[in-house]
């Protein structure tokens, strides 16, 4: 096991995956998560800047949960983030419907690509017994 610093408080702790955070700093970032929801519901129209200042937490991990798809705005809200290949608005996730359709695909057609049979060019290497004379 491999023991960390917490990025967050400092202390040492069992590191075992994710975010190197120390286990009360994690509890804690995740009490936070469920405010930050429960506002989020009961204040649809509420800006980033508004959920951060009510909530105390940072901008940037409000966009890191919207980006791990952990938060989803309504379509009547005013928050949202740019795809992150073509631009377009969307409420969560990194990329819009469009483009995770287009990386679905493609993703599917080069693992079609490569998984088709190899055809041996050399027949000489086909497996049969060979002997050395002495």
């Amino acid at each position: 096991m491999e023991v960390r610093n917490c990025r967050n408080c400092g202390r040492l702790f069992n590191y075992i995956g994710g975010a190197p955070l120390c286990p009360s700093c994690t509890r804690e970032l995740d009490e936070k998560f469920s405010v930050v929801k429960e506002y989020i519901y009961n204040n649809p129209k509420a800006s980033i800047q508004e959920i951060s200042d009510d909530n105390d937490v940072s901008i940037q991990q409000i966009n890191k949960w919207i980006r791990e798809e952990r938060l989803c705005f309504s379509q009547d809200s005013v928050v949202g983030v740019n795809c992150e290949n073509c631009g377009a608005m969307i409420r969560t996730g990194r990329f819009c419907p469009v483009c995770k359709e287009k990386l679905a695909s493609s993703l599917g057609n080069a693992y079609q690509r490569h998984t088709e049979p190899v055809q041996n060019k050399d027949q000489r290497d086909n497996p049969r017994m060979r002997f050395l004379d002495s």
